[in-house]
């Protein structure tokens, strides 16, 4: 598993691959969208995108990677700006009754917690001055919170709308857990890509996963082991982990084993390659949603996490 310095040094390294014009210029749309070297036509790109979202989405993401830096630069913040509006329309998944919770005393108050209270209330009366307020503790209703994981299977071939589509849900993610949420790349090896409790831009998340390579066999159990390392992080009330795959293992233990310690589990698998994601879910007692498309993420995304 690879975090922190290690995980941005790897994504660099992989970043530097990029892809030539003349690649680029076999998809259907591109002259359209680009007509010249380092050009991005705005008023064609968003008619496409009016036209058919996941299509030019896609290839707004194969752009995001072009050798042409200038392309590669005005591509890759339209598609950033694409992927977090689609992401905006994620449907709510904090669902449910609220708690009574134990926090530090501040200004939103609360009742005294005077169990947790209790040191600081008897060395106040043993010196005679009122308690320290960092010392106290109350008691308050919450609302209910959850933390998200969201695994990216990047394994085998990382096309435009597979990486759009793990883009919309890592954005998906963040628009619900503020900070307390993980985007996790994973093959044979694990990525972390936004550790929880650790602040980043959304912006720099999506950029990040918007130029992912395709790398490696596919280890459903380490990723799911490095979903529960993340979690154990958080204090949130629900701990939700997103997995992006076919859910077709070629290497590692056997992925149910690692989700048996995991609260909530949610699958987006292709449509056309979902098969072994309903079979999984079955095993495990997961919920899953085909998605044929990025557009396809907020609704899926909130199904599967209620």
């Amino acid at each position: 598993m690879l975090e922190g310095e290690e995980a941005a040094a790897q994504l660099h390294e992989e970043q530097r691959e990029t892809t030539p014009r003349r690649k680029l210029e076999r998809q259907e749309g591109f002259d359209e969208m680009s007509p010249e070297v380092g050009e991005l036509d705005i008023a064609a790109t968003e008619h496409a995108l009016s036209e058919d979202t996941d299509v030019a989405l896609s290839l707004l993401t194969e752009m995001a990677r072009a050798t042409d830096v200038r392309l590669r630069a005005l591509a890759q913040r339209m598609a950033a700006r694409v992927v977090l509006d689609l992401a905006a329309s994620t449907g709510s998944t904090t669902r449910g009754v609220g708690r009574m919770r134990s926090l530090p005393m501040s200004d939103e108050g609360g009742d005294l917690d005077i169990e947790r209270s209790m040191d600081a209330l008897l060395a106040a009366k043993a010196s005679g001055m009122p308690p320290p307020v960092d010392d106290l503790w109350a008691r308050t209703w919450t609302r209910p919170d959850a933390a998200f994981v969201v695994l990216i299977d990047r394994s085998g071939s990382m096309t435009g709308d597979r990486v759009a589509t793990a883009a919309v849900a890592a954005a998906a993610a963040a628009q619900k857990a503020d900070t307390d949420y993980a985007i996790i790349a994973f093959s044979d090896k694990a990525i972390v890509v936004k550790a929880i409790g650790s602040p980043r831009p959304v912006e720099d998340v999506v950029n990040d996963v918007l130029r992912l390579r395709g790398f490696g066999p596919t280890d459903l159990s380490l990723a799911l082991r490095t979903a529960a390392a993340q979690l154990e992080r958080s204090g949130a009330s629900r701990r939700r982990v997103i997995l992006l795959s076919d859910c077709r293992p070629t290497a590692g233990s056997e992925p149910e084993l690692a989700a048996g310690g995991l609260e909530d589990v949610g699958i987006l698998a292709p449509a056309d390659d979902c098969e072994d994601a309903a079979d999984l879910a079955a095993a495990i007692g997961a919920r899953w949603a085909p998605l044929a498309g990025p557009t396809d993420v907020p609704e899926a995304f909130a199904a599967v996490s209620r």
